[in-house]
């Protein structure tokens, strides 16, 4: 959700700004722009749409200079408008980029008008441009002026500055959203993802709550909240570039459909060396999971439907009681957390601000022990845990998260056998036979993407149709869940995801001829149960899409369409069950011509409310 760049060079970053914003797209953006000091003045560009729109007026404009920064801007306060669009500049002296929410905007506004400012836009972020010009003009230099405007800011925010009359210094900071530094030679990078600046540099600092740096003059200054000099860690960051390009396919998603079985095997590669052993989790993970009785799952979107699942396993596997519940619900509520209580918080990102902010709340009522799974190391949410369990599923660009959901399950799926172990639930032949199918999972996942041809014939019937129903029973159902939710996000065709249980209870009267029904089915104790409500779907006329195991003893017929998954693959059935609704989906947005790795109003990284 919106991204920053910003370069301070040896040479022209025109080329490296546009740059950095296309491998920035991915996270979601309506608008773009750039901001370059030529030696002399800011010179800016902005264009709704594409980055592409944004690098063709750079070249038109000849933008040229060895300070810059850079933006996609995904709409909140304000409409898709070129004069909403990012850098917002304040008095010809000050550019700012900005990710977040300014909470207190309006007041800053009111405040800033009287005392002479014009708005040219609807954004909360020219009230940081004008905040900082007000400070600078009172002879304050540029990070004095950013330190003081972030102390009269509330609300979540990541910001790069430069000035015009500073054409060798930039200044950035951060509240609630990433933010990191680029070392080069001689060079600094600014942006609130690595994927931004790998192409330049593998060296990163993270910046931290309340963060502000200065980059001039070939040096690096960074001030804590409290305004003191520290220093933060450097790290080299792993990310591929093989992993940012598309190489043989045509999307993202899916290449990322594609890369499960290897993602898969890259997650459990530590598992399968060590067994099912605390220390995978943190050196202090056997002493921290001891005593656990009861499991606080929080999570958004996909990750949410992963902690679904996970409850299955945990309660029948580790015997352990288990809630699940949307991070941005659990945040504003009133919350127990009884004693020997673990939250587990899942982000692919590490940086889902709901998530964060709920773990800070649980962490305010007395939570003593926190684990994150997550798929990026060093991001906030592991940073605030006092376990982590990362998942190796490689940058993921499409935002339909696919092999970040698979790999989380599997991470899931280790927590419950370790707590399993601890609470003395399972022996050693049992951690044997769950360590043998974790073993072969990734092969199993291979023969599920196979079945892609068979899957394209439904996606031709599939892009024909407005509405589609998504049924699955007990561990299942979060998978129908999630196929659902991958229906709607990229071919926006309205899907439902139910309980096959509940279907008396009120869904049974939305089938008819025109319903495409899809039913999660393999061979498990509910198979029969499941057999039961689909002749509720036949009785009125609905036609059944069903997802069953090679031993299900399903047969096709009239209005009875069935693809065949590979054997059933026991409690890790999930995973595999997870890669046809993946290829359902995006099948048919092809079919339909939707923009399958951007889908409209959508953000890959969501990091404000």
């Amino acid at each position: 959700m919106c991204g920053i760049v910003g370069a301070l060079a040896q040479r022209d970053v025109t080329s490296i700004l546009i740059d950095g914003l296309k491998r920035l797209e991915y996270r979601g953006y309506d608008s773009a722009g750039i901001a370059v000091h030529d030696g002399q003045t800011l010179q800016r560009v902005r264009r709704v749409g594409r980055v592409s729109a944004t690098e063709q007026a750079a070249q038109e404009a000849a933008l040229h200079g060895h300070l810059g920064i850079g933006h996609t801007r995904w709409a909140t306060h304000g409409g898709v408008t070129e004069p909403n669009a990012h850098p917002h500049v304040s008095g010809e002296l000050i550019a700012v980029v900005h990710n977040g929410i300014i909470e207190n905007h309006e007041k800053m506004r009111e405040r800033l008008r009287a005392q002479g400012y014009v708005f040219s836009s609807q954004t909360d972020t020219e009230v940081i441009a004008h905040l900082i010009h007000a400070h600078y003009v009172q002879g304050k230099d540029l990070l004095q002026s950013v330190q003081a405007a972030t102390r009269e800011l509330v609300g979540a925010y990541a910001i790069a500055v430069i000035a015009r009359d500073r054409k060798d210094e930039m200044v950035c900071a951060r509240m609630g959203c990433p933010l990191l530094i680029g070392l080069g030679e001689d060079e600094f990078f600014v942006a609130s993802d690595v994927s931004a600046v790998i192409a330049q540099t593998r060296k990163v600092i993270f910046l931290e709550e309340g963060d502000v740096a200065r980059m001039a003059q070939g040096h690096l200054q960074i001030f804590d909240q409290r305004e003191q000099a520290v220093e933060r860690p450097l790290h080299t960051s792993d990310v591929s570039l093989a992993s940012l390009e598309l190489g043989p396919y045509s999307h993202f998603m899916q290449k990322e459909i594609h890369e499960q079985p290897q993602a898969l095997a890259d997650t459990l590669d530590a598992v399968l060396q060590a067994g099912f052993t605390p220390a995978l989790l943190g050196a202090q993970a056997a002493e921290r999971l001891a005593d656990v009785e009861h499991v606080q799952i929080i999570a958004c979107g996909t990750s949410y439907y992963a902690g679904c699942i996970a409850r299955y396993w945990l309660e029948a596997i580790a015997g352990i009681a288990c809630q699940v519940e949307i991070a941005s619900e659990y945040r504003y509520r009133e919350v127990v957390v009884p004693a020997r209580q673990l939250l587990v918080t899942i982000s692919q990102s590490g940086e889902t601000l709901d998530t964060m902010e709920a773990l800070k709340y649980a962490r305010s009522l007395g939570l003593q022990t926190a684990l994150s799974i997550c798929n990026v190391p060093e991001s906030a949410i592991p940073r605030h845990s006092d376990l982590v369990f990362y998942t190796r599923a490689g940058a993921e660009i499409g935002v339909a998260s696919t092999k970040a959901f698979t790999t989380q399950l599997v991470a899931l799926f280790v927590l419950t056998v370790i707590l399993a172990k601890l609470r003395g639930r399972i022996d050693a032949a049992q951690e044997a036979r769950y360590l043998e199918e974790l073993r072969h999972l990734p092969g199993s996942v291979q023969h599920a993407l196979n079945l892609e041809p068979q899957i394209h014939t439904w996606a031709d019937r599939f892009a024909k149709k407005d509405h589609a129903l998504f049924l699955g029973r007990g561990v299942h159902y979060p998978i129908a869940m999630e196929g659902a939710l991958k229906l709607k996000e990229i071919t926006y065709i309205h899907a439902e995801a139910y309980a096959a249980g509940e279907l008396k209870h009120g869904p049974l009267a939305l089938v008819d001829d025109g319903m495409p029904v899809v039913v999660i089915a393999p061979n498990d104790a509910l198979l029969e149960k499941l057999k039961s409500n689909m002749q509720e779907v036949r009785a009125r006329g609905g036609e059944l899409f069903v997802f069953a195991d090679q031993d299900s003893h399903f047969t096709e017929s009239e209005g009875v369409h069935v693809i065949r998954t590979p054997r059933h693959t026991g409690v890790l059935s999930p995973v595999v069950h997870a890669i046809p609704v993946q290829l359902l989906a995006y099948l048919t947005a092809l079919a339909r011509g939707t923009d399958v790795d951007k889908p409209r109003n959508l953000a890959k990284s969501v990091t404000v409310e």
